[in-house]
C-alpha cells in the first residue's frame, strides 16, 4: 500500500484526480478489500496528502478559481454525507467499482474530445459570476460530494469537468482548484466518520504506513504540475483515466447486469457533460 500510495499521492498532488482515485480500484479490484474499506481510507489519506498539496498550492502562489472552492466546498459537505450515511451502505460492491471507473471513464473521453485543438476556448476565472453561476457550483460540489462519500474521491473530478467544460477554465487553474476541494472533503470526511465512530479499524492499519509517503509526494506533485504545461497535465489525467478503465474491466468479472449498469453509467455522463460542453460554448458569445 506504501508503493501504491507513493503513485497515488504524486497524481493527487498533480492532477485533478485524488489520490483516491489511485488507492480506490487497487484495493478494491486489486487488493480484494471492502469498498466501505477502501473509502474510508481514501477518505483519511486525502486528508493527509491533498491537504498537504494544498499548503503546497497556497506557499507557491498558484492560481485556484476562489469562487468555485468556496461554493462547491459548500455543497459538497451535506453530498458527503448523504452519501457516506446513505447511499453507500444501499450499494452493491461491484455496482459502487463499476460506477467508479465508468464515470471517470467518461469525463476522460470528453476531455480529450475538448482538447482535440490547441485553441481550445480557455480563461482563468469565472466571467459573469452570479447566483446562477453559484447554484451550478453548488449542485457540483453537492454530486461530486455524494460520489466522495460512496467511493472515497468525487468531488474533485466532478468540479474540475464542470470548471473546464462548463466555464472553459484552464486546467492548469481547475486542477489546483480541484485538489484542494478534495483535500477539504476528504478531511470532513474522516472527521465524520471518526466522530461518528463508523472509519473502519482496517482502514487505519493502511493509514500510518502511508502517510510518510503521501505527506512528501502530493506536495511534490503540486510541485511538478504547476511547472507543467496544460497539454501536458491533460494528457496524463486522460492515460491515468484509460489504464484505470482497462484494469476495471479485465479484473472485475462482467456479468450483462453489470455491463448494462456499465454503459448506462457512460452514456448518462457523457450526456451530461456534453451539455456542459455546449453551455461553455453558448457562454462564450457576449
Amino acid at each position: 500500500m506504501a508503493l501504491v500510495m507513493a503513485a497515488g499521492s504524486f497524481v493527487a498532488g498533480s492532477t485533478s484526480m485524488g489520490g483516491g482515485a489511485v488507492a480506490f480500484p487497487v484495493m478494491t479490484l486489486a487488493f480484494d478489500i471492502s469498498p466501505s474499506v477502501a473509502r474510508d481510507f481514501s477518505l483519511m489519506i486525502q486528508s493527509v496528502g491533498m491537504m498537504a498539496a494544498s499548503a503546497a498550492i497556497v506557499m507557491m502562489w498558484v492560481t485556484v478559481e476562489k469562487k468555485a472552492l468556496l461554493w462547491a466546498g459548500i455543497g459538497g459537505l451535506p453530498g458527503l454525507l448523504f452519501g457516506y450515511e446513505v447511499l453507500s451502505p444501499l450499494l452493491a460492491a461491484a455496482v459502487v467499482k463499476t460506477l467508479f471507473a465508468s464515470v471517470v471513464f467518461s469525463f476522460g473521453l470528453m476531455l480529450w474530445w475538448t482538447n482535440r485543438y490547441a485553441n481550445r476556448f480557455r480563461v482563468t476565472t469565472i466571467r459573469r459570476f452570479g447566483s446562477v453561476v453559484g447554484l451550478e457550483l453548488f449542485a457540483a460540489g453537492l454530486a461530486g460530494g455524494i460520489i466522495s462519500g460512496i467511493l472515497g474521491s468525487g468531488i474533485d473530478i466532478a468540479v474540475f469537468s464542470v470548471l473546464v467544460l462548463r466555464f472553459g477554465i484552464c486546467e492548469k487553474v481547475a486542477t489546483p482548484t480541484s485538489v484542494i476541494l478534495m483535500g477539504t472533503n476528504a478531511l470532513a470526511g474522516m472527521l465524520w466518520g471518526g466522530a461518528s465512530g463508523t472509519l473502519a479499524a482496517e482502514a487505519w492499519d493502511y493509514w500510518w504506513v502511508c502517510v510518510p509517503v503521501v505527506a512528501f509526494g502530493a506536495p511534490f506533485g503540486a510541485w511538478c504540475m504547476s511547472r507543467w504545461r496544460r497539454v501536458h497535465i491533460v494528457r496524463f489525467i486522460c492515460v491515468l483515466i484509460l489504464v484505470q478503465y482497462v484494469g476495471t474491466l479485465l479484473i472485475l468479472p462482467q456479468t450483462p447486469t453489470l455491463l448494462a449498469w456499465n454503459i448506462l453509467v457512460i452514456a448518462s455522463s457523457l450526456l451530461l457533460l456534453r451539455l456542459f460542453h455546449q453551455a461553455c460554448e453558448t457562454r462564450r458569445t457576449p
